[in-house]
Order: structure tokens, then sequence, then C-alpha cells
């Protein structure tokens, strides 16, 4: 498959700058796979579809200050973005300008010093923190790395969490996850829907643009994820009622699914995925989706292409282009059940 038929045109203006000034009251488009149908609806009112017995797996982790400014030997600004922890104050990262970024090169920040001890493919660096913890300068100097799209500076970093962030470790946030508020938590909870949680710390794997013309030659960049013994009873149970397992969130999809393609059935543990989910591809776990609406040409695009049918999703995209929906990560939602 080619990757320009995931592609689509969306009006600059539909970009959200900025989160709803109030969360839950973004809006809802309910895209039923089975009818073919679309309804609009105010995020609060996804309760109308959730049954008694449903589980719905949040993603936990916490977005981390992963964006860092200095100064290279040359005097010029340098900017390192953390991807993945590797070891003691040891991580792979994004650094610009990658050409002056070479093996060796030591960026400061004030007297904290931060080396560039390996370079690897795509872009990607070793980087050491050399005379303190990583804590100790994340903490200080770090920035929210907000993804590109978003000019709003005025963003602040609440904004850009979900309100059950963690466990920190995310480079970007699992967006799916900003709609809820512990209102509707409690709400849902009363109906007779189970509450369960994982973890993946979104990383390159997530954000990461596809870049080659077919589809099947995109390599995903690893991603941690945990899951605990809690969430694997409890979708064992909700599998056995015949009850729906709802993903919040196209991380929450590729954490399940890669333990039923690794291993045949969920294990409670730590571990990496590389999944690359694009149609066709057969879900074993997950029976609904809520997810944000997808930049073009994206793997999360093509997720949930795969989750659905490719001309329905497209139909729901131009659809919600039409009446005016926000997108991406601080806008309206999607629910495909």
């Amino acid at each position: 498959m080619k990757i320009n038929e995931f592609d689509y045109y969306l009006p600059k203006e539909l970009i959200a700058q900025e989160p709803p000034k109030k969360r839950g009251y973004s809006r809802l488009l309910v895209v039923d796979r089975k009818k073919k149908t679309f309804e609009e609806k105010i995020f609060n009112e996804i309760i109308e579809y959730l049954n008694p017995g449903d589980l719905i797996v949040f993603n936990n982790t916490k977005v981390i200050k992963a964006r860092l400014y200095g100064k290279l030997p040359n005097g010029k600004k340098g900017e390192i973005l953390l991807l993945r922890k590797i070891g003691e104050n040891t991580w792979e990262a994004l650094s610009r300008p990658a050409k002056k970024m070479k093996v060796g090169t030591v960026l400061k920040i004030d007297n904290y010093e931060i080396k560039i001890c390996e370079r690897k493919k795509e872009g990607i660096r070793i980087i050491q923190f050399l005379n303190s913890t990583d804590k100790e300068v994340i903490e200080k100097y770090g920035n929210i790395p907000l993804p590109p799209y978003i000019k709003n500076p005025e963003i602040k970093e609440a904004d850009y969490q979900t309100i059950f962030a963690a466990k920190e470790g995310a480079v970007a946030a699992p967006t799916a996850g900003f709609h809820f508020t512990s209102e509707l938590l409690e709400k849902i909870k009363a109906k007779g829907v189970k509450i369960g949680f994982l973890t993946l710390h979104c990383s390159l794997g997530t954000f990461r643009p596809i870049k080659t013309e077919n589809i099947e030659e995109h390599q995903m960049y690893y991603e941690d994820y945990e899951i605990s013994e809690e969430l694997v009873k409890s979708v064992e149970e909700v599998k056995k009622e015949n009850k729906r397992v709802i993903a919040c969130g196209t991380t929450v999809v590729r954490a399940l699914e890669s333990q039923m393609k690794e291993f045949g059935k969920l294990i409670p543990g730590y571990y990496s995925t590389n999944l690359f989910i694009y149609p066709p591809f057969k879900f074993q776990i997950i029976d609904a989706l809520i997810t944000n609406f997808h930049l073009p040409k994206s793997t999360l695009l093509l997720l949930v292409c795969a989750f659905a049918d490719k001309e329905l999703i497209f139909r729901a995209y131009q659809y919600a282009i039409e009446r005016k929906f926000y997108f991406y990560s601080f806008g309206d939602a999607m629910l495909i059940i």
C-alpha cells in the first residue's frame, strides 16, 4: 500500500491550538462500524455508549519535560529532545541542529553538560548527562515537548497531561485521555463500567511521520510499556463475560495487541514494542476505540483505518471537517464502536 492513499486536506484553522475551556466538553463523533453511521455528541455523553461490564483501559503515562535547550561549543543554540531512557543518566534523543551534534559534542545548560556519545540510524543520538543526574536537569531546565503544530506559547504543563498521568516517561501525551474528568470517571464507574490502566511511554513511535512510499517499509521506533496483573485479570474476566474492552487511545491498542501478537495472551510485566498496525490487521483484544483525529499519513491514522475501515474513517474525517470539528492533540474526539 502507498502512503499517499492515507492523505487528506485539513484547513489550518481546524488544528486546535489550545485545550477546551473545560475538560469533557469537546465534541464527540460516534462512528458505528456495523451501521456505518455517524452521531455528534458532547464528550461527556460518551457514557450513553458504555454498558455495565465493559472495561475502559487508559494509559497512565506522564509526560516529562523532555525538550532541553543549551549552548554548543561554538556558542550557538542547540536543542535535545529526550526519547527513551536506556541507562543511568543515558538516553536516546533527537538533536538540533543535527549536523552540529557530532559524537563527542558537549551541550552546556548553565553549568550542566550533556554529551553526544553515539549516533544511530534515523537521526537518533545516544546522550549522557555528565556532571549531574538527568532528573535534576529535566526538572530545572526541561520544557514540555508540545507538538510542532501547536503554536500557542501559553499552554501550561497541566494542559498537556491527562488527569490520571502517574508514571513519568512519555515525551508525547496519550491525548485521547485529555477528555476525561474525575467527575466523568465516577459516573462511568457508577454505571458498572470497569476502569483499567496500563503504561506506555509515548515516544518517537507515536509521532514520527512515515517517510517511505510503501507503508510496509516503515519501521516503528520501540516504546516501553507495562501491563499489571490486575489489568490482565480484568481483561480476561471481561472477555469471558462477552463484554467489551474499550481502548482509550492508540497507545493502549498497541500495548494490548502487541502482547497478543507476541505471546498469544496477556502476560504481566515490562516490555517494549515496535508494532506497526495498518490495514489489514486482526485485532484480538480491542472491541471499541476512543481516539482523537490524527494527522494525514500518520501511523495513528493507519491504526484507526485498520480498526474500522479506511473508507468509513475517511468519510468520518470529511464529515468532521465539514462540521468544523477540531483536530489533533487538543482537538475533538471520536468513539468507534
